[in-house]
């Protein structure tokens, strides 16, 4: 059952997603070659802490991590090690926080050096693919809306679209109706309703869909051992229409991006 969401209880959302926007932020300034997993995962607790929050992974099924940080060929749900990060990686690193009662969940997959254009094209066409997601996050549509836009346009570069792992609702709970895949037919599926609110989040392979688990019971990578990429968002249904409640802004700024991607899923201009 999709659990809706008063406005209220949608800004109390938006604060949450926030904090795991900021961690994501103070995060790409540390993701850089030499640093461990676990390192990142330490400051990312503390940081969450530090900002009236709890980590929202941190226990939850009996996640061991405050980040799940998926490098290379992991597609997600990677636990943090001593391992270096090294020139030419690539990490999704995945973070979720819960305050005022609610989850926000969202994940950013960082560059480390010099990373070949091959995976850079990966990361960009998943990145785009989230927002040609999110178009389609409307009254009146489908789940499988969504599933179907992220997969066509990563499906014509040639790339895999992960099937065992989805996207979800969102709220006083990490996992709500609906599940979202990434992959789909349009006009199939629950029908989208004003307040819900749902973490969109495409996992896109450089070859193959097909994913393994290996033996930590956690960490998915991929079967052929290529690159993998995971971004995601916080979205509310608003007047009907997507309002992004999550921000890839405090990584732009930090990283010295430029963006305007987030622009025409926000009501209100978001100041940093």
């Amino acid at each position: 059952m999709i659990i809706v969401k008063t406005a209220e209880e949608i800004e109390l959302m938006r604060q949450s997603a926030l904090v795991v926007s900021k961690t994501l932020g103070m995060l790409a300034k540390e993701t850089k070659e030499g640093v461990t997993t676990n390192h990142l995962d330490k400051i990312a607790e503390e940081f969450i802490r530090d900002h009236g929050a709890l980590p929202g992974f941190k226990g939850l099924y009996d996640c061991p991590s405050t980040l799940l940080c998926s490098v290379n060929e992991a597609v997600v749900h990677g636990l943090p090690t001593n391992t270096p990060l090294k020139d030419g990686d690539i990490v999704s690193i995945d973070c979720g926080a819960f305050m005022n009662g609610f989850y926000g969940d969202h994940a950013y997959t960082f560059e480390i050096g010099n990373v070949d254009e091959a995976t850079k094209k990966l990361i960009q066409t998943t990145k785009e693919s989230l927002y040609v997601g999110i178009e389609q996050l409307k009254v009146g549509n489908r789940v499988g809306d969504v599933g179907f836009a992220i997969q066509k346009y990563c499906e014509a570069e040639g790339y895999g679209v992960v099937r065992e792992l989805v996207g979800h609702g969102l709220g006083r709970k990490m996992h709500e109706d609906p599940e979202m895949p990434n992959y789909g037919k349009r006009g199939r599926g629950k029908k989208f309703i004003e307040g819900m609110v749902v973490a969109i989040e495409p996992m896109i392979n450089m070859g193959t869909h097909k994913v393994k688990q290996l033996s930590d019971g956690w960490t998915i990578v991929t079967q052929d051992g290529k690159p993998s990429v995971h971004f995601e968002h916080d979205i509310a249904i608003v007047e009907g229409k997507p309002e992004i409640l999550s921000t890839f802004g405090y990584v732009h700024e930090a990283l010295g991006i430029t963006s305007n991607e987030e622009d025409a899923f926000r009501q209100n201009a978001l100041v940093l």
